[in-house]
């Protein structure tokens, strides 16, 4: 089952923790790991905890937010090399044609040939996330698992990209290799929050409605990306003039996602009046309204570009505008998600981070 989308108070829902000498968290705390413990500090804690040819947890963070946002990039070159029509600039893989690796000059086969570089740039990225996974210190097991699921995703991506050229740029496969992307995505934020994240159980900060109305969004949020993928393989800029379309009426689907997206705005209004409601009654920290305030203000205009580009005669720009819409809005959503929980250590974990903090002081 899918991260963050678990039952409340199990391994795989969580907010960064703070040590707090192992207490639970008192009314007001945030619970997150960049708060200043008592016993000398999470930053001189992580500073003594990274060692020798070690990296601290503020550090390893940088590198997977890199990760992050390589993968959200190559979604939209991606994007633009179907809105220009390049999707058989190159039409072989993984050379560019029979006898060529790397194209002749031509504006189409260098917009393919560019993204299949910057996938490279991914690569890099996403490797980094595991060398430097390993040079984490504390070493966690579990970032080191979450890290290699980015180069797992990757590898097959590269794969289904191959063939997705191979199959003429089926919708299908264009759809499935937008919604890997997702996937992607998804790996990445978990490693991020788990980084933040002591390594202990975790419990929801607000009460278990509000849980359940945040998983819905989250999970109907990846329906609105499936339907909005259908959408796609419907309409026109299929990334090359001569590619088959979904046999699919097009007002028909368009007014189902557009019901959809409506819906999924209706979930994140009920999330906002709930943490707003519990604000002054529980741990929910005000961090999380603002969270919830993106995810409704990128879905409101997501919606107005979805409408204006309908009305318009969906140009390539707005579509392209679109398309960063959709990973925006399903970030912030999951992010707000995952922000409902915290983790706390173990009692030996607990007693282990105080101790080095302490040593870190002298």
């Amino acid at each position: 089952m899918a991260e963050g989308l678990t039952p409340a108070g199990t391994d795989h829902d969580r907010l960064g923790a703070s040590v707090h000498d192992g207490n639970p968290l008192r009314p007001g705390e945030t619970g997150r790991s960049d708060e200043p413990s008592p016993s000398g500090g999470t930053a001189a804690r992580d500073t003594a905890e990274s060692g020798v040819g070690g990296i601290s947890r503020e550090q390893y963070q940088r590198v997977v937010v890199i990760a992050t946002i390589l993968l959200a990039g190559i979604i939209l070159t991606g994007a633009a090399v179907r809105l220009t029509g390049s999707g058989l600039g190159c039409e072989d893989w993984p050379t560019c044609s029979e006898d060529r690796l790397v194209p002749a000059l031509g504006f189409h086969e260098w917009i393919e040939f560019g993204n299949r570089l910057l996938s490279g740039a991914v690569g890099v990225g996403v490797g980094a996330a595991v060398l430097f996974a390993y040079r984490r210190r504390p070493t966690r097991p579990d970032l080191i698992r979450w890290a290699w699921g980015l180069v797992a995703g990757v590898v097959a991506q590269i794969l289904l990209g191959g063939a997705t050229v191979l199959v003429d740029l089926h919708p299908l496969f264009v759809s499935g290799h937008y919604l890997l992307s997702i996937v992607l995505l998804w790996n990445a934020l978990i490693l991020l929050d788990r980084n933040r994240s002591e390594q202990g159980p975790s419990t929801p900060i607000v009460d278990g409605r509000t849980v359940l109305v945040s998983r819905i969004a989250v999970a109907w949020s990846v329906v609105v990306l499936m339907i909005g993928t259908l959408v796609t393989g419907t309409g026109p800029h299929s990334g090359d003039p001569e590619v088959d379309r979904l046999p699919l009426d097009l007002a028909s689907i368009v007014r189902l996602h557009s019901v959809a997206a409506w819906i999924c705005i209706g979930l994140v209004v009920t999330l906002a009046f709930r943490l707003r409601s519990q604000a002054h009654s529980s741990q929910a920290h005000p961090s999380l309204s603002n969270l919830v305030s993106l995810s409704l203000g990128a879905l409101v205009a997501q919606g107005a570009v979805g409408y204006l580009q309908y009305f318009t005669g969906v140009p390539a720009a707005l579509v392209e505008l679109h398309v960063l819409g959709s990973v925006v809005v399903f970030l912030a959503i999951l992010w707000t998600h995952l922000s409902l929980f915290t983790r706390q250590p173990a009692a030996g974990a607990a007693a282990d981070a105080d101790a080095v903090a302490r040593s870190g002081a002298r």
